[in-house]
């Protein structure tokens, strides 16, 4: 049976001179020497989870950039006065424009893996019929021996994920592309929800309704996850943590 990796330090302090350091002393600090290392196990998963029950920040609405009107001359035509080109029509284009993105995400792994091996052996002498080693019997020089391994392991993972998130252009780029970026909150009676969802878009894969499907969305990040009584009944306590850690099966 493997032994626990604290039965080292158990029977090192047990068996030590009692001069020095009394005997509770030392059980004292055995018995605080496996909390201490589940904490640190468990404090960085509680780290993460904290970060996680609340919506993280730079997801904020693009306000769009007031560009100083002209001076009056006389000219009917004003660039600044929200002028749209004739083929780009209503679609985004400028920091600050509202576009929306349809999550169309749909993940499918599998992954198979597997091993065999076998070895055989056999050892076989025939003693001499007369002589001195006529007496050996024949069947006890016989040896064998063989081994063999058979592993076989299976994962597959499935993820989908559907539904609209309107963003805002977050800076628009020379070679036609522009950074999006917003987020989606809903509050419900048991806690909250949000999506958030930045990214590259094409401004000409924008149609004209301004819609864009995620999987045309480069480098995107996608997150959507809450808080509240049933995404705390999702996780694990902090007990049952603290003896899946230590358990050694």
């Amino acid at each position: 049976m493997m032994d626990s990796p604290f039965d080292f330090a158990f029977d090192r302090n047990l068996a030590a001179p009692v001069d020095g350091n009394p005997l509770g002393l030392r059980l004292l600090a055995l018995l605080l020497v496996p909390p201490a290392i589940v904490l640190m196990v468990i404090l960085p998963s509680s780290h993460a989870r904290a970060h996680a029950a609340r919506p993280a920040e730079g997801f904020a609405p693009v306000m769009p950039v007031t560009s100083v009107p002209r001076p009056a001359d006389g000219s009917i035509f004003n660039v600044s006065a929200g002028y749209t080109g004739l083929v780009e029509g209503r679609r985004a284009h400028a920091v600050g424009d509202p576009l929306t993105i349809v999550l169309t995400e749909q993940l499918s792994t599998s992954k198979t893996a597997a091993s065999k091996t076998q070895k055989t052996g056999a050892f076989n002498a025939v003693p001499p019929t007369a002589g001195p080693f006529s007496f050996l019997d024949p069947n006890a020089l016989k040896a064998s021996g063989g081994s063999s391994f058979n592993g076989q392991g299976n994962a597959s993972q499935t993820s989908t994920l559907g539904g609209e998130v309107s963003v805002t252009i977050a800076e628009v780029r020379p070679n036609g592309t522009a950074l999006v970026k917003g987020e989606k909150r809903l509050t419900l009676s048991q806690g909250q929800e949000w999506v958030q969802v930045s990214g590259i878009v094409r401004l000409g894969d924008i149609d004209t309704d301004n819609r864009v499907r995620s999987t045309q969305v480069a480098d995107a990040r996608v997150t959507y996850t809450g808080n509240g009584s049933i995404g705390r009944a999702s996780r694990q306590g902090w007990l049952a943590q603290f003896f899946s850690a230590i358990n050694p099966f």
